[in-house]
């Protein structure tokens, strides 16, 4: 059995639709895969089981990213077409069955367990390698560390490098004593600078920004015991990790966009704006999610 799944460009969603991967690796185990996505994401399935082949698009105006999909596809007979992304590429390749993703209310993962008549929808997963848990072993010493990502794909996003810093003294000062810091980011040229007032303020914090393939940051964000960060593709990633993980968000539905995992919460701006998350809500929703009590 042959199923070709076209993923998203976007990192956060990538990991997302992960999901329904795991639910079709686990009902037709020998099933062999082509996923196609944006160049971004495709560390998110480098190490998926029955990978048979990764295709990534290049965005490309008027939609001609399409066209190298298509070319490399449609010379084969697809046992399930899977497409997230909503295109018309299921119906234009010769395959048995289709199932084509389309706007739908909900939390993201129950837009897309929708597509094949998922009810629940399954978790989102994190696939790693020895080679990747092997790099996060050495990487980072025993615990408690807090994982902190200060960086998004957008100004509006993010929460100030200074409450990050006064997030984690009030962990590492209450429920997570002695806990050493690790910093996440992206490879954008625009997320170290994010990042560096955050690594500025905390002399013993461990610098893993732009420094990890997606699936080496997956297993260091395993190994850790909280993950705060803002609403980015790293907050799923954590999420799917296993990882417990606070997701901080403002101007984007939080209701829609919220981390997707076995243990997770979300501080929410009451107006919308970062500027408006406060430290102490941040504190109480790690607090929550950690299941511990503060010293008096």
């Amino acid at each position: 059995m042959r199923i070709l799944f076209v993923s998203s460009n976007r990192i956060g969603d990538a990991v997302l639709s992960t999901g329904l991967l795991d639910h079709l690796l686990r009902a037709h185990p020998t099933a062999r895969f082509t996923v196609a996505c944006g160049p971004a994401a495709e560390g998110v399935f480098i190490r998926m089981p029955n990978l048979e082949r990764l295709i990534t698009m290049e965005k490309r105006p008027w939609g001609r990213h399409w066209l190298p999909l298509w070319a490399a596809s449609v010379g084969r007979v697809w046992d399930l077409v899977v497409d997230i992304r909503g295109s018309g590429l299921a119906w234009l390749v010769p395959a048995r069955r289709r199932a084509v993703n389309r706007r739908r209310p909900g939390h993201k993962t129950v837009q897309l367990a929708a597509v094949l008549g998922l009810d629940p929808p399954p978790l989102p997963v994190a696939w790693t390698g020895p080679q990747d848990r092997a790099r996060a072993a050495a990487l980072l010493p025993p615990g408690p560390l807090v994982a902190l990502a200060p960086t998004a794909n957008t100004d509006l996003k993010i929460w100030s490098a200074e409450r990050f810093v006064a997030l984690f003294r009030a962990l590492a000062a209450g429920p997570l004593p002695g806990a050493r810091a690790v910093v996440f980011g992206g490879p954008e040229p625009r997320e170290r600078p994010l990042a560096a007032p955050v690594l500025a303020a905390l002399p013993g914090a461990i610098d893993l920004c732009g420094v990890l393939s997606l699936p080496e940051a997956a297993a260091a964000l395993a190994r850790c015991d909280l993950f705060v960060g803002n609403d980015s593709g790293l907050m799923h990633l954590a999420a799917a990790a296993g990882t417990p993980t606070l997701g901080l968000f403002g101007p984007t539905p939080s209701d829609e966009y919220s981390p997707a995992g076995r243990r997770t919460a979300i501080a929410r701006s009451p107006t919308g704006r970062m500027a408006e998350l406060s430290v102490a809500a941040a504190v109480d929703a790690a607090v929550r999610l950690l299941d511990v009590s503060v010293p008096a």
